[in-house]
């Protein structure tokens, strides 16, 4: 079973994405504040992140660049999923090792076909 963690700390999307991420059979969790991310991710070693870039203790993109940085975790695809719509923010995410660059408000739909895609889940 594919195993995705998701770093937001709204949550209303925590809630919503995780829903439908075991809807679909994904082993989830989900933390809403970012301080123990790092932690949690080494223990865990999931098949997918998806991460939030303005969070309260430590910024996604930091993260990020963190996960990138360690042998043990750089190859876990990593989904940016933010208000942060700007160009130049979606350049230095893709730079920080970000596989999707997804902006808020977003599709659940498309987010959970790019999901399943990436994990080589086919659909129903």
């Amino acid at each position: 079973m594919s195993k995705v963690i998701i770093i937001d700390d709204e949550p209303f999307i925590l809630m919503m994405i995780e829903d439908k991420l075991k809807r679909a059979g994904l082993e989830v969790i989900s933390l809403r504040e970012s301080r123990s991310a790092i932690d949690v991710i080494r223990k865990e070693k999931p098949n997918l992140i998806i991460l939030d870039w303005m969070m309260p203790e430590v910024s996604g993109i930091e993260i990020c660049k963190a996960i990138k940085s360690d042998p043990d975790l750089a190859s876990i695809p990593i989904f940016m999923l933010t208000a942060k719509g700007q160009e130049d923010d979606e350049k230095l995410g893709i730079k920080c090792g970000v596989e999707r660059y997804i902006t808020k408000p977003f599709s659940p739909r498309i987010l959970m076909e790019t999901v399943l895609e990436q994990l080589g889940i086919k659909q129903n």
